[in-house]
Parts: C-alpha cells; sequence; structure tokens
C-alpha cells in the first residue's frame, strides 16, 4: 500500500496573496451543540481580517457565547485541477473605536467598487440593493469583527 499523498503548504506570501485576491470567506463558530458555517465577506489590510456583520442572527448569538472561530478562504478552478485554501483559527474581536469602524467600512466600500461586486450585496451587510455603496461606511446597520489571536494556520495548495 502506498502512503498517502500530502497537500503541499503555502509559504505565508502565498496565503496573504490568496487572502487578498478573495473577498468571501466561511467563518465556523463552535459555541453551539453542532458547529455553525456562515459565509463571510472580508477585508484584509495586510495584518487582519475584518468582517461586517449583520446585528441579528445566530451568529450572534454564538459571538457573543464563544468568540473562537475558524475562518477558511478558498480558490479553485472549477474542474478542480487548481485549489489553495487557508484556515485560521483564532477570535472574532468586536471593534469599538468609531475612527477603526469607520476605516474598516470604507474599505468594505473600496473593495465592492474595486472587484464591481452586485448590489445585491449590500443586503449581506444590512443595507438595501437599491442604496448607493457609500451607505455602508456612513451608517453602522452593521458590526465590525476583526479575527485576533490566530493560534493556527494550515495553509494548502495542490501543486
Amino acid at each position: 500500500m502506498k502512503d498517502p499523498v500530502k497537500i503541499p503548504r503555502m509559504k505565508k506570501e502565498e496565503y496573504d496573496a490568496l487572502i487578498s485576491r478573495q473577498h468571501v470567506s466561511r467563518i465556523a463558530f463552535g459555541a453551539c451543540e453542532q458547529p455553525y458555517v456562515a459565509p463571510f465577506m472580508y477585508v484584509f489590510d495586510g495584518k487582519h481580517l475584518y468582517f461586517l456583520s449583520t446585528k441579528y442572527g445566530r451568529k450572534m448569538e454564538y459571538f457573543r457565547s464563544n468568540p473562537r472561530v475558524s475562518v477558511e478562504i478558498e480558490e479553485y478552478t472549477p474542474d478542480l485541477s487548481a485549489f489553495t485554501f487557508v484556515s485560521l483559527q483564532g477570535l472574532l474581536e468586536e471593534v469599538k473605536e468609531s475612527s477603526q469602524k469607520e476605516r474598516v467600512r470604507r474599505l468594505f466600500v473600496d473593495m465592492i467598487t474595486r472587484k464591481s461586486l452586485s448590489p445585491r450585496v449590500l443586503s449581506a451587510l444590512g443595507h438595501s440593493p437599491d442604496e448607493p455603496t457609500d451607505a455602508i461606511a456612513r451608517e453602522e446597520r452593521s458590526m465590525v469583527w476583526k479575527l485576533v489571536g490566530v493560534k493556527d494556520i494550515v495553509a494548502l495548495k495542490n501543486g
């Protein structure tokens, strides 16, 4: 019997580049009987991942109960001939300082504009698709979370 083929690890520069290219993650919350996984858009400032979260739903209960999470970001071709992913285990922390929240919200506006995302993504951030994207930066309809205390990073690629 042959040994299993191991997927190679990525270097920090490679997974930072993956995180910078993408904008959708999955966050696994563990503060419940069964793990709860939800998709979240994010921005990366070169050091931290930031998320906007609507102020309702199960995720709020799970966040308050236990902020320990696992965040996964992936990239792959449709036929899976090429794929990469990074998984980061850490804590979500609510950003409370006004100027920091405004900076992060502005990063979201810039990312949505730069990537020409559909106005429909605004509904995931507590806004109507009929509103201007800039409303994200002007209003506080969502919480700002920051991933901190990252204890483990697994970043793999298929060659």
